[in-house]
């Protein structure tokens, strides 16, 4: 299988669960993950101001995530910026797959990222779900694997297969009813 570079947006790395299985599709060998400083700000800015975790546990968790993908983040400049056409907000994470050379970006935010704006480029971007969707899709197996070993892990608190897809249905509605199927 060949391995793609894929951006992940700062709203796909907020929720801890669904992080947590990106990230360890990511170690799987699945995809390759990007990211920027601007992405990873994002996402530790709004853990922290929503108060879901301290300063210092994002601050461990950044250098835990960048020590685990040390070629997921991806030197930037702002010299793209002004020739790109889609949402002033999320210029950044296109230019960080055009510099990070992904041809898909994981966002929930897709209205930020229009067609137009990424096909010049043979970008295109996706949901969570619809993207792991499509891993599921691929390596069927693997993603399986994945999930079992993500609730074997999880000890504070400890959960069963059908708690974590009940955590991960709000985030990614089409993957948790795909993979509960391949389960029958």
């Amino acid at each position: 299988m060949v391995v793609f570079p894929v951006v992940l947006d700062s709203c796909v790395l907020y929720p801890m669960y669904l992080r947590d299985t990106l990230l360890r599709a990511a170690e799987a060998g699945l995809y390759q993950v990007r990211w920027t400083e601007e992405i990873l700000d994002g996402t530790f800015r709004n853990l922290v101001g929503n108060g879901r975790i301290s300063p210092e546990k994002a601050q461990r968790l950044y250098h835990t995530m960048n020590k685990a993908f040390p070629e997921a983040l991806i030197e930037m400049t702002d010299d793209l910026l002004p020739c790109l056409d889609n949402h002033e907000g999320d210029r950044h994470v296109l230019a960080a797959a055009l510099v990070g050379k992904a041809e898909v970006i994981v966002t929930d935010n897709l209205r930020h990222f229009p067609k137009k704006s990424l096909d010049k480029f043979n970008v295109t971007a996706q949901s969570a779900d619809e993207f792991l969707v499509s891993l599921l899709d691929l390596s069927g197996d693997k993603i399986l694997s994945i999930i079992a070993k993500q609730v074997e892990d999880l000890t504070k608190p400890q959960m069963e297969i059908d708690e974590l897809l009940d955590l991960l249905k709000k985030y990614v509605p089409k993957f948790v009813s795909a993979y509960r199927s391949m389960l029958l």
